[in-house]
């Protein structure tokens, strides 16, 4: 099976390890981190939509209040997470700026891309940054995250937010150049595999429990990322970050691991929506608005004659015909109360209506699922 190019993929979440930022001391390796803004630059000018899930704080943070991780509890972790992260997008955001490209920060916890309502309130965040070329450098809010509810890694987090985008390629860069059959650093013999068409439980056996001094992750979690993933759409290259400009070492031809997609993120989350079963609600739509859809288009308050039922934004609800039939489904942006009152509305009525200006669609046209006529 041929290795993808780093070029056949549009959006790209990039996750960086601390083992690659940041030396035993807790400090910033600074020239590396410039060869790979140097490298987000140029994916940017080829038109390529670039996120960075950056590790790093913690090490940094450690190291700027004198705190052994080794002997750190929950507290002590969470202020060096504090202290680390304003140093981290700081870097980030000097290095980025020489390429004339704007840094935001973002932090996540689990319940952000699980809880429907925080996932879509993230997923419009991200999509207002990446409409204006801004980078964002997403780590886990580890100062208000708990031990027991944290992803613990940014391996998991990187495929979350692959997820939440709908990206094309989650990339790992690591300090091994791809998934092998054993422990390359302990197994002289261990062979490299270049791609991987599904992930067995046999190949997370392999994956064992490696972890660096640094970081939190080994190579277990980057197959369990994977997974997460794939069953997304969004296909997954473990590669070296071991050397400077590592995507553009990617981009030509560096041997690393691709974990293929299953499909791709579009038909993944179309696949996951037909298959709810707890529906909350129904918008019933007019013909002009069930041409509009099957255009490939969003769904308007002006288009959705009535709602029924008592649902919430971020909640699931059918979309159905005046005579009852179903169309399809999707996730509602607004409330039923409030989806109640804009029915019928043109966008630009919808402050007067709800007495603030809300968000322009009922349902977006990437959380919509449309059935067969036969269904």
């Amino acid at each position: 099976m041929a290795i993808p190019a780093l070029s056949d993929y549009q959006r790209l979440v990039v996750k960086v390890g601390s083992s690659l930022l940041v030396d035993a001391a807790g400090r910033l390796n600074r020239e590396w981190l410039a060869s790979l803004a140097q490298d987000v630059s140029a994916l940017q000018q080829e038109g390529h939509e670039v996120l960075i899930v950056s590790s790093g704080a913690i090490a940094i943070g450690s190291a700027v209040l004198g705190i052994s991780k080794a002997r750190a509890r929950l507290p002590d972790l969470q202020a060096a997470a504090a202290a680390g992260q304003v140093q981290l997008v700081h870097a980030y955001q000097e290095v980025l700026g020489r390429h004339g490209i704007a840094a935001a920060q973002i932090l996540l916890t689990p319940e952000d891309t699980e809880n429907r309502r925080r996932f879509l309130n993230a997923r419009g965040t991200l999509a207002r940054l990446m409409e204006r070329a801004v980078i964002p450098i997403i780590n886990e809010n580890d100062t208000v995250a708990t031990e027991e509810i944290r992803y613990g890694d940014n391996d998991r987090l990187a495929a979350r937010v692959a997820q939440l985008v709908m990206a094309d390629a989650l990339v790992l860069l690591s300090d091994v150049d791809g998934f092998y059959t054993a422990d390359p650093g302990k197994e002289p013999g261990a062979q490299h595999i270049p791609v991987v068409a599904r992930i067995t439980t046999e190949m997370e056996s392999m994956a064992g429990e490696t972890r660096s001094d640094i970081g939190s992750g080994g190579m277990a979690t980057k197959v369990q990322a994977a997974r997460i993933a794939t069953h997304a759409g969004c296909s997954t290259i473990i590669a070296s970050g071991a050397i400077e400009h590592p995507l553009n070492a990617l981009q030509t031809g560096a041997r690393c691991t691709v974990f293929t997609a299953e499909g791709t993120p579009a038909a993944a989350r179309k696949q996951w929506l037909a298959g709810v079963l707890e529906v909350r609600g129904t918008m019933v739509v007019d013909d002009g608005a069930m041409r509009a859809l099957q255009g490939g288009n969003s769904l308007l308050p002006v288009g959705v004659v009535r709602v029924a039922g008592a649902f919430n934004r971020g909640d699931v609800v059918a979309i159905s015909r005046p005579d009852g039939k179903e169309l399809g489904r999707g996730l509602a942006e607004y409330s039923a109360s409030e989806a109640s009152q804009i029915c019928g509305c043109r966008s630009e009525q919808i402050e007067d209506k709800l007495g603030y200006r809300g968000r322009s669609v009922m349902v977006h046209r990437d959380e919509l699922v449309l059935f067969d006529n036969d269904r």
